[in-house]
Protein backbone atom coordinates (compact mmCIF):
# COMPACT_ATOMS: atom_id res chain seq x y z
CA UNK A 1 0.00 0.00 0.00
CA UNK A 2 1.49 3.47 -0.61
CA UNK A 3 1.60 6.22 1.50
CA UNK A 4 2.00 9.27 -0.12
CA UNK A 5 2.73 13.16 1.01
CA UNK A 6 0.62 15.63 0.29
CA UNK A 7 2.02 18.64 -1.54
CA UNK A 8 -0.17 20.32 -4.18
CA UNK A 9 -3.53 21.91 -3.58
CA UNK A 10 -4.98 18.45 -5.25
CA UNK A 11 -3.61 16.48 -2.72
CA UNK A 12 -4.61 18.67 0.13
CA UNK A 13 -8.32 18.14 -1.38
CA UNK A 14 -8.18 14.57 -1.54
CA UNK A 15 -7.52 14.62 2.21
CA UNK A 16 -11.21 16.78 2.94
CA UNK A 17 -13.17 13.92 3.26
CA UNK A 18 -11.20 12.58 5.83
CA UNK A 19 -9.74 15.15 7.95
CA UNK A 20 -13.40 16.73 7.28
CA UNK A 21 -14.90 13.07 9.42
CA UNK A 22 -12.38 13.54 12.15
CA UNK A 23 -12.79 17.39 12.55
CA UNK A 24 -16.63 18.44 11.07
CA UNK A 25 -15.69 22.25 12.61
CA UNK A 26 -13.23 22.58 9.65
CA UNK A 27 -14.67 25.17 6.72
CA UNK A 28 -13.48 23.65 2.87
CA UNK A 29 -13.50 27.20 1.89
CA UNK A 30 -9.92 27.78 4.25
CA UNK A 31 -8.67 24.49 4.28
CA UNK A 32 -6.44 24.43 1.64
CA UNK A 33 -4.79 27.81 2.46
CA UNK A 34 -4.78 26.46 6.68
CA UNK A 35 -2.96 23.73 5.77
CA UNK A 36 -0.24 25.64 3.21
CA UNK A 37 0.23 27.38 6.51
CA UNK A 38 0.51 24.48 8.40
CA UNK A 39 3.56 23.19 6.13
CA UNK A 40 5.32 26.15 6.92
CA UNK A 41 5.06 25.66 10.62
CA UNK A 42 6.72 21.55 9.89
CA UNK A 43 2.97 19.74 9.50
CA UNK A 44 3.51 17.20 6.63
CA UNK A 45 0.39 15.76 5.58
CA UNK A 46 0.41 11.94 4.61
CA UNK A 47 -2.20 10.09 3.49
CA UNK A 48 -3.39 6.48 1.56
CA UNK A 49 -5.48 6.69 -1.67
CA UNK A 50 -8.39 4.95 -2.66
CA UNK A 51 -10.81 6.11 -5.40
CA UNK A 52 -9.52 8.95 -6.22
CA UNK A 53 -9.39 10.54 -2.53
CA UNK A 54 -7.61 9.97 0.84
CA UNK A 55 -9.16 7.05 2.60
CA UNK A 56 -7.32 7.74 5.61
CA UNK A 57 -4.86 10.38 6.52
CA UNK A 58 -1.76 11.53 9.52
CA UNK A 59 -0.84 14.89 9.86
CA UNK A 60 2.37 15.61 12.12
CA UNK A 61 5.22 17.56 13.03
CA UNK A 62 8.61 17.94 14.53
CA UNK A 63 8.27 19.15 18.55
CA UNK A 64 10.75 19.51 21.02
CA UNK A 65 9.60 19.77 25.01
CA UNK A 66 12.25 20.17 27.77
CA UNK A 67 9.94 17.05 29.16
CA UNK A 68 10.56 14.58 26.08
CA UNK A 69 13.18 16.02 23.90
CA UNK A 70 12.83 16.28 20.06
CA UNK A 71 9.75 14.23 19.24
CA UNK A 72 7.28 13.71 16.76
CA UNK A 73 3.30 15.14 17.46
CA UNK A 74 0.42 13.47 15.57
CA UNK A 75 -2.12 16.46 14.65
CA UNK A 76 -4.58 14.41 12.70
CA UNK A 77 -4.91 10.39 12.29
CA UNK A 78 -8.21 9.21 10.57
CA UNK A 79 -9.46 6.66 8.14
CA UNK A 80 -13.06 7.30 6.51
CA UNK A 81 -15.38 5.56 8.07
CA UNK A 82 -16.19 3.30 5.13
CA UNK A 83 -12.52 1.94 4.80
CA UNK A 84 -12.16 1.18 8.22
CA UNK A 85 -10.49 -1.93 9.12
CA UNK A 86 -8.56 -2.49 6.83
CA UNK A 87 -5.19 -2.10 8.55
CA UNK A 88 -4.82 2.19 7.31
CA UNK A 89 -4.34 3.19 10.53
CA UNK A 90 -1.72 1.07 12.02
CA UNK A 91 0.05 1.62 8.04
CA UNK A 92 0.10 5.45 9.12
CA UNK A 93 1.07 4.90 12.56
CA UNK A 94 4.22 2.54 11.25
CA UNK A 95 4.84 5.00 8.99
CA UNK A 96 5.11 8.04 11.34
CA UNK A 97 7.12 5.65 13.52
CA UNK A 98 9.83 5.06 10.95
CA UNK A 99 9.89 8.54 9.42
CA UNK A 100 10.56 9.44 13.82
CA UNK A 101 13.06 6.67 13.34
CA UNK A 102 15.21 8.38 10.66
CA UNK A 103 15.38 11.77 12.06
CA UNK A 104 16.58 9.78 15.21
CA UNK A 105 13.59 10.92 17.29
CA UNK A 106 12.66 8.62 20.39
CA UNK A 107 9.24 9.26 21.30
CA UNK A 108 6.52 10.18 19.01
CA UNK A 109 3.29 12.05 21.35
CA UNK A 110 -0.78 12.65 20.52
CA UNK A 111 -3.62 13.66 21.81
CA UNK A 112 -6.70 11.59 21.77
CA UNK A 113 -10.77 12.90 22.52
CA UNK A 114 -12.08 10.80 25.46
CA UNK A 115 -14.70 9.16 23.70
CA UNK A 116 -12.50 7.99 20.94
CA UNK A 117 -12.54 4.35 22.22
CA UNK A 118 -11.48 2.37 18.73
CA UNK A 119 -8.80 4.87 18.10
CA UNK A 120 -7.56 4.37 21.68
CA UNK A 121 -7.43 0.69 21.10
CA UNK A 122 -5.27 1.21 17.86
CA UNK A 123 -2.99 3.51 19.37
CA UNK A 124 -2.53 0.85 22.56
CA UNK A 125 -2.05 -2.28 19.50
CA UNK A 126 1.10 -0.29 18.44
CA UNK A 127 2.91 0.31 21.51
CA UNK A 128 1.87 3.92 22.57
CA UNK A 129 0.96 4.21 26.08
CA UNK A 130 -1.52 6.85 27.99
CA UNK A 131 1.62 8.47 29.72
CA UNK A 132 -0.30 12.17 30.68
CA UNK A 133 -3.47 14.12 30.42
CA UNK A 134 -3.64 16.94 28.62
CA UNK A 135 -5.33 20.13 29.76
CA UNK A 136 -6.69 23.16 27.65
CA UNK A 137 -8.21 26.62 28.34
CA UNK A 138 -10.58 28.54 26.30
CA UNK A 139 -9.77 32.15 26.28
Amino acid sequence: MEIKIAKTEEDILKCWDVLFELRPHLDKNNFVLTIQEMFGEGYVLAFIEQDGKAAAAVGFRYLQFLYNGKHIYIDDLATLSTYRGRGYGGELLDYVTDYARSKGFKTITLDSGYQRLDAHRLYLNNGFTLSSHHFSKTI
